[in-house]
């Protein structure tokens, strides 16, 4: 179950061997997450960083690829439920199912801001963060041309620190010139996080120095604040209340659902507890790989959710499973092998921690860009982002500006100018998308809008319904 970095390592391990294998996944690729932050931000198109499962296994004849949602697992009769009504035996289980975002108590909140674990998410990133310069670009008001173009990422951990570098050198350098009436560049970025520090995976060092050179791209850090509430595009952050045109998570995740299916013990993050051989205890039979398994290293440290993690456990797991299943003898415990961890913070500026050797700077993003582009699975990959990161650090353009996603819902109300369009009008009728601006009444003259004649402005700020159309929008500001 799952063809992300350990189902697809445990996968491999297994071609070719005397073994019927399946993978399922919802999806037909396997995502390369760690540049997933470059698609939110228009460096890299989603194909970039996406191979379809069935062309990385093709040359294995005893590997079939499902594409299927499993919805639950009964380990009695070994059988494994699809979203399709369809159910699947096995003799041995795997479950790689990753992690989703954890918004502690509040799943309200996803819709508002949304986290990034795959392409669907960052599509719709990017499209919120370049919609925001397109409304401020048309908005007359200082103020709430000030809020659209406030981007609060809530996390200061590799994907925060990654999406508000990227993020700062998206609005400073590619849309420099592509605007008329705002200056990307004033774009305000607050980078939110409750604890003392950013990057606390990192050595002190690392993280001061990363810290900095955020802060020379005009990021805003607020530490040792925790967000209390999110009500539309109005934030509460440490007490003090904020509007923002796009709001980023990047606070947290929690395992898949795996636990619950298994009921087995799991710690506080969902995660499943598992023996050194990776076997679910009372289930022999199953294992728990990546994201979801929880494990403690030789110090007795839960092991991160990273993937070099996930994909040591796939491997290992794939040659256990061989020797077993070939009668040799078998592995001895699982021990992972730190290669070491890294996150970028912007052009020329990476760090890289080694264990006893650290790096900064220059060097470091150079090793950086050469661990990302060989991890990229397949060659093609590995050359296209290579060429288009060498074009766009020497143009500073990023040609995947697109907004491909549709403004929120009214229902929504993403952002506020969103929320004022499903308000009711000056003759009490609510307004649905497509309807006629309704006309304003005699001695009503200040809530007329200037260009549809409507009633649908508000405290005498610029009419939030049409676009010189007459005819109410969409989602008009959503985000």
């Amino acid at each position: 179950m799952g063809g992300g970095f350990a189902g697809l390592a445990c996968a491999r391990e297994l071609g070719g061997k005397p073994i019927r294998v399946t993978i399922i996944d919802r999806n037909n690729y396997h995502l390369f997450v760690p540049l997933l932050y470059q698609v939110a931000t228009a460096a890299l198109s989603p194909a970039d960083i996406a191979q379809p499962i069935r062309r990385i296994l093709r040359r294995h004849d005893n590997i079939e690829v499902v594409l299927g949602e499993a919805v639950g697992v009964d380990p009695q009769s070994r059988r494994l439920s699809l979203a399709d009504g369809s159910s699947l035996h096995f003799d041995r289980l795997v479950i790689a199912t990753g992690s989703r975002y954890n918004y502690f108590a509040h799943p309200e909140w996803e819709p508002l801001a949304p986290g990034l674990r795959s392409i669907e998410d960052a599509r719709l990133l990017r499209s919120r963060i370049l919609r925001g310069f397109e409304l401020a670009e048309r908005q007359p008001d200082p103020h709430r041309r000030a809020e659209l173009m406030t981007i609060v990422i809530v996390g200061a951990g590799p994907t925060g620190v990654e999406m508000a570098g990227a993020i700062a050198e998206l609005a400073h350098y590619t849309l420099a010139r592509d605007f008329r009436h705002i200056d990307p560049g004033a774009v305000r970025i607050l980078l939110v996080e409750a604890g003392k520090q950013i990057l606390t995976s990192f050595p002190d060092g690392l993280s001061t120095y990363a810290r900095r050179r955020l802060e020379a791209m005009g990021v805003e850090i607020m530490l040792g604040k925790s967000l209390e509430d999110i009500d539309g595009d109005t934030l509460v952050i440490g007490g003090q209340r904020l509007r923002a045109g796009t709001i980023i998570w990047a606070a947290g995740i929690k395992a898949s659902p795996a636990a619950f299916w298994l009921q087995a013990e799991c710690d506080r993050s969902g995660r499943v507890r598992v023996a050194t051989d990776f076997s679910v205890p009372g289930h022999p039979h199953i294992h728990v790989l990546g994201d979801s398994a929880a494990m403690n290293d030789e110090a007795g440290q839960p092991l991160p959710a990273l993937a070099q993690v996930a994909q040591q456990q796939g491997r290992y797991l794939g040659q256990s499973l061989s020797r077993e299943f070939t009668g040799r003898a078998p592995l001895p415990p699982f021990r992972f092998r730190d290669r070491g961890n890294t996150a970028i913070i912007g052009r020329n500026a990476a760090i890289f921690d080694f264990g006893k050797r650290r790096l900064k700077g220059r060097l470091a993003w150079l090793l950086w860009a050469i661990v990302h582009v060989y991890l990229l699975v397949g060659f093609e990959k590995r050359l296209l982002v290579s060429i288009q990161w060498l074009w766009r650090y020497f143009t500073y353009q990023r040609g995947a500006r697109l907004i491909t996603q549709p403004p929120p819902p009214l229902s929504q109300g993403l952002p506020d100018q969103g929320k004022r369009a499903a308000m009711p009008t000056d003759d009490n009728e609510r307004m649905k998308p497509g309807d006629q601006a309704p006309a304003g009444t005699e001695g009503t003259g200040e809530n007329l809008c200037p260009t549809c004649g409507g009633g649908g402005r508000l405290n005498g700020e610029p009419c939030p319904n049409c676009e010189g159309t007459g005819k109410v929008i969409e989602g008009i500001g959503g985000g």
